[in-house]
């Protein structure tokens, strides 16, 4: 009986939209569009978050990353002249932290610098990183093909590289690197192993500090690893700084440690030893401590409020649709008082007719929904494909615009309904 009841129901709904097709797609146009820009502002989101933490959980979530920071400028030596300055991590300070920080598992000292590679006619921009034989075990750092750098390498102070994909596909063209040799700077480098892609911004862009000075004339193309004695042996730890004021001498050692705890929990813990350390034998504030467990809850931070703003922004489209809704129902009831009254005065209860209406508003408002997640998920694959930008949709963002075009219908067509349902039924037969 119930099921009887229900299917007439939604019979006589489908029957009246149909009779005024114009207006009922008009009318379901408000609610596409706000369950679209749901689906389609949460995906953007979600996209932009993923990609962000993605790129900060590649820093590794046990990792503490010490990076040497210029120091601000002291303004009682202003207008002095400084024939060099000597600022950031040492050689010592990975020595203190090796012996003074108990829950350490992997230290890391890195080198980087800005040069040029040549190979045959080829010449890219490259940052060399001088490091030890481990550095994998703490990055995303893969070897595709041949070997990476090994302890006898580090020891015997030997002129070999390892090249990433980005770097062998610009400067070997064709040609296979393993067993090449490739001029940086003045010296010449047997590269004995290819490396993946690291597609992740440094910490630095990260923080937006600390953004180190590239003397290749533009973007580094790719990465060149050598043994950090290699690199402490053939570039030396002085370099000269070009500004608008002149150029300056500079001696930094390290530009970067990475120090990987024992276990996650450890991680606070160990930041909290290494800034100790560091406050003791640096008097200038030329170091910065990055912890990319911290990042990586800041991100989510972000993502959470900016879903927030972004579901509150589709909401007022879908807010907005729902008032075209019962504006629509409400002229709609007034053009049908003849009807309603014909159908009270058959024996129809009160609950008959506002199930009626409520119908009609529902089918506007599901109909919308499913249109209007259809559309949402055109939109983002467009914004992937002509932006270049990373979308993700959820099924929990389907689900909620789902469910809040259902919650519009039922809130803005209630009322029309229950006006409906109270009309006394001798004024509405001699309604015209």
């Amino acid at each position: 009986m119930f099921l009887f009841r229900f299917k007439r129901i939604l019979k006589l709904g489908f029957k009246s939209l149909w009779m005024h097709k114009l207006r009922s797609t008009l009318t379901m146009t408000g609610i596409i569009f706000g369950v679209s820009s749901v689906v389609a502002m949460l995906a953007i989101g979600e996209g932009a978050s993923r990609d962000a933490q993605e790129k900060i959980s590649q820093l590794g979530s046990r990792n503490i990353i010490v990076k040497t920071l210029p120091p601000p400028e002291d303004k009682s030596s202003v207008g002095q002249q400084q024939t060099m300055k000597e600022y950031g991590l040492t050689y010592d300070d990975a020595e203190r932290f090796r012996g003074a920080i108990p829950n350490v598992r992997v230290l890391v000292p890195n080198r980087r610098i800005s040069e040029q590679a040549l190979y045959r006619n080829s010449r890219i921009p490259i940052e060399v990183i001088g490091t030890v034989p481990w550095y994998p075990e703490i990055s995303s750092l893969r070897i595709r093909y041949g070997r990476f750098i090994t302890t006898t390498d580090t020891h015997y102070k030997q002129a070999v590289c390892v090249v990433d994909e980005y770097v062998r596909k610009e400067l070997f063209a064709f040609d296979d690197p393993l067993g090449q040799h490739v001029k940086i700077g003045g010296d010449y480098y047997r590269v004995i192993g290819i490396a993946t892609a690291q597609k992740v911004v440094s910490t630095s862009e990260i923080t937006n500090r600390n953004k180190p000075a590239n003397n290749g004339g533009g973007a580094n193309v790719g990465k060149i690893y050598i043994p950090l004695t290699t690199a402490r042996t053939r570039f030396g730890e002085m370099t000269i700084q070009v500004g608008t004021g002149g150029a300056s001498l500079e001696r930094v050692e390290l530009q970067e440690i990475i120090i990987q705890s024992q276990t996650i929990d450890q991680v606070l813990l160990t930041r909290r030893s290494a800034q100790t350390i560091l406050s003791r034998f640096h008097k200038k504030n030329d170091y910065e401590i990055v912890v990319p467990l911290e990042l990586m809850q800041r991100a989510k931070d972000v993502q959470r409020i900016f879903t927030i703003v972004l579901g509150s922004i589709a909401a007022i489209s879908l807010l907005v649709g729902g008032i075209g809704i019962m504006n629509i129902m409400m002229a709609t009831v007034s053009e049908r008082t003849r009807e309603i009254g014909i159908r009270r005065a058959l024996g129809a209860r009160k609950l008959d007719i506002v199930m009626q209406f409520l119908s009609e508003t529902l089918i506007l408002t599901l109909c919308g929904g499913i249109l209007g997640i259809a559309v949402g998920s055109l939109v983002p694959a467009l914004v992937t494909y002509f932006g270049q930008m990373r979308t993700v949709i959820t099924p929990v963002s389907l689900v909620m615009a789902f469910g809040i075009s259902a919650a519009v219908g039922i809130a803005f067509g209630i009322y029309p309904a229950y006006r409906a349902a109270n009309m006394d039924p001798i004024e509405s037969l001699r309604h015209e």
